[in-house]
């Protein structure tokens, strides 16, 4: 036998009872036999729930995504709603993507609230995140699931959880349920479905999600133009092809050309090395096929439709990727201009973005004399936003990671009606002789031209977490004083909550949940953040820079000076 650590062992035998199915005690005493490495990678936590839900690899063990884990979860979530709801009909929605094991994980979840008495509505087939978050509302329920590993590589899978609101689970709600799952035995896990109580559900969401989602997402742009604007569409193998052709096609959009060889849904995304729409590799299709096409903008949607990678012409003719903090720049200017003309803004509306996302948002929001709210990395902060301010109207918001949602009436991001408003935006900008491009820039000579980059340094197991937890350490013990020759001026720790003003040793309080996230200003305004994420095994570094820029015509140049500047900080601060 080969040598196992005698924790990790201990915790593996103990699925190797008759709780558990001979296939999960099989492939356990496999890994004890052959693969230690993979058995203490498999057993060493539990799975844990992050930014976006819970998310992990796909196998046996506490540390993987399995009947029994999310059996488990949905057991916890079970005893809290009857607890939290004592007096209704409990009732949930569940809905899951393309991914591998999705159909058949979401039937285990189906099945154990099922046996605890609560009412289910499962989806029929794969359908996007954001019409989870719609049929919570639409359905009257207490609660929705979505099965889905978002943009992650195809071994993994995860379980998002969603309350009453449409919005995903955050305090109090997230720490009383972690609690309670962590509290339950895996014999305490009850998968006898009562098959009553399962109905499932299709069209009647989907044709009033399509509905919320044009009235949400389309504006006074005429006919002709939307007819005239070329679009390439990708669903990279995921559930958007359900959803976004029919929006489009509804709103006026008849010219849409779609990748064909990434069309059918794939939890193995077989052409694409990540269906990561933040990366232009995974687009390089899509971007083919419009250049054959002279098209106007190239759309891809993450797996479960919640992010979009936009791509339209430059000034050149050429085909460039924007990135999620440029597309959400463009998207709320359109939003706060169509608000302006329809005289809506009344001075209790809101626009939202994350801690970690441009700076240069805040800028443009504020000038429309609209207040701009900053949350925590991930969707659900936003969601709370609207929820504890019903007092105030939120226009959109989104965030640097591909993500943007208009409206309230999806309480997540949702890439089929920001995948609409990226065409009617681009419909309205080539029927004026402008374009999506050009206003992007003409927004940086009026609100200061910002640079973003992300650097994220993937760190993989147990040594890797280590690496990852050691690195903030450091950061704090060791923090930056000087970055490009700039001085710190201010460093936030959201750890703490207090930022502390290095120059005259001054502290407030950050009036933000606690999140182990750094970030470091400098006196000419370069911003950079550290966080480890919450859904992959990776630490990210948001470094932001900026400058004036006076014409459209200087762009070039101060851009690439921009580029210089973070290239230098890069290699000064050594990542990557």
């Amino acid at each position: 036998m080969a040598t196992v650590n005698p924790d990790i062992l201990e915790k593996a035998k103990a699925w190797l009872t008759d709780i558990f199915d001979n296939e999960t005690k099989s492939e356990i005493n496999r890994l004890i036999e052959e693969n230690p490495k993979e058995l203490e990678e498999s057993f060493y936590k539990n799975a844990e729930f992050g930014t976006g839900g819970m998310r992990g690899v796909m196998g046996v063990g506490t540390n993987r995504i399995n009947k029994y884990t999310l059996g488990k979860n949905t057991q916890g979530l079970s005893d809290y709603l009857k607890k939290s709801f004592p007096d209704q009909e409990v009732k949930v929605a569940i809905a899951y993507d393309c991914r591998n094991n999705s159909q058949k994980l979401a039937k285990v979840v189906a099945d154990v609230f099922s046996a605890n008495g609560i009412k289910v509505f499962l989806f029929s087939e794969l359908r996007p995140t954001p019409e989870l978050s719609f049929a919570v509302k639409k359905l009257n329920c207490q609660c929705g699931i979505v099965l889905t590993a978002s943009h992650n590589p195809p071994e993994y899978n995860g379980y998002k959880v969603y309350w009453e609101d449409g919005g995903q689970l955050v305090p109090p709600q997230d720490t009383e349920l972690v609690e309670t799952i962590n509290n339950l035995e895996y014999d305490a896990i009850n998968f006898k479905a009562n098959e009553e109580l399962i109905q499932k559900i299709d069209t009647e969401v989907d044709q009033a999600f399509a509905e919320a989602s044009v009235e949400n997402g389309s504006f006074d742009i005429p006919a002709q133009a939307r007819k005239n604007l070329k679009i390439v569409f990708t669903s990279l193998h995921g559930t958007s092809i359900t959803m976004v052709p029919e929006v489009l096609k509804k709103a006026g959009f008849t010219n849409v050309s779609i990748v064909e060889e990434q069309r059918d849904p794939n939890g193995n995304f077989p052409t694409v090395e990540s269906p990561n729409p933040e990366e232009p590799e995974a687009l390089k299709m899509a971007l083919e096929l419009a250049d054959k096409q002279d098209a106007d903008i190239v759309i891809g949607t993450d797996p479960d439709c919640d992010r979009l990678g936009v791509a339209v012409r430059d000034l050149n003719g050429e085909m460039i990727l924007l990135n999620g903090n440029q597309t959400m720049l463009v998207m709320t200017w359109f939003l706060l201009k169509q608000w302006k003309k329809e005289d809506k803004i009344k001075g209790k509306e809101f626009v939202a973005s994350t801690i970690v996302s441009t700076p240069m948002l805040k800028n443009l929001v504020e000038d429309y004399a609209v207040q701009y709210m900053e949350v925590l990395t991930g969707f659900k902060w936003i969601a709370k936003l609207i929820k504890d301010h019903p007092e105030l109207n939120f226009i959109g918001g989104g965030e640097e990671s591909f993500g943007y949602m208009v409206g309230d009436f999806v309480r997540d991001k949702d890439a089929v009606t920001a995948t609409l408003l990226a065409c009617e935006i681009a419909a309205k900008m080539k029927d004026e002789g402008n374009s999506f491009y050009k206003k992007l820039l003409e927004l940086y000579t009026k609100y200061g031209l910002y640079r973003e980059e992300l650097i994220s340094l993937v760190k993989k197991g147990i040594q890797g977490e280590k690496e990852i937890k050691q690195m903030l350490i450091d950061l704090r013990e060791n923090p930056w004083e000087e970055i490009d020759g700039e001085k710190v001026v201010l460093v936030e720790d959201y750890k703490t909550s207090i930022a502390k003003n290095v120059q005259d040793h001054t502290e407030h309080t950050i009036d933000i949940p606690k999140s182990n996230v750094l970030i470091y200003y400098t006196e000419n305004g370069t911003k950079i953040a550290a966080r480890p994420s919450g859904t992959e095994p990776k630490i990210k570094f948001y470094i932001s820079v900026n400058t004036e820029l006076s014409s459209i015509e200087e762009y070039d140049e101060e851009n690439q000076k921009l580029s210089d500047k973070i290239a230098r900080i890069k290699q000064e601060l050594k990542l990557g």
